[in-house]
């Protein structure tokens, strides 16, 4: 079927061939990028914002640089007190969260 499609995009002889079906394999290359690569890309980036957007105090969480802790509150929106030990408390950003642990 391809040989067919590039048969009919090909010029023979003195003729013109139609320049939509010599660009049709590099569409058909986008359009496989885009459903394979970068569509399911955005929607994980969509769901890890959505994440980060829904934190709250008393989430057990797991940063970037792999802390494992627990919510204790937030400051400015954007950074988070998080308990990792009896007496330690640190202050991480928002952005830095990777996973929220279901109990």
């Amino acid at each position: 079927m391809i040989a067919n499609i590039m048969l009919m995009a090909s010029p023979s002889g003195g003729e013109a061939g139609n320049p939509i079906l010599s660009f049709l394999p590099i569409i058909l290359m986008f359009g496989v990028f885009y459903f394979l690569l970068i569509r399911p890309q955005t929607k994980r980036q969509k769901e890890a914002e959505k994440m980060r957007t829904e934190l709250k105090k008393g989430d057990h969480i797991v940063t970037t640089g792999g802390i494992h802790g627990t919510i204790e509150g937030i400051k400015d929106n954007d950074i988070l007190l998080v308990k990792t030990a009896t007496d330690t408390k640190l202050h991480v950003g928002r952005a830095a969260v990777t996973t929220v642990k279901t109990k």
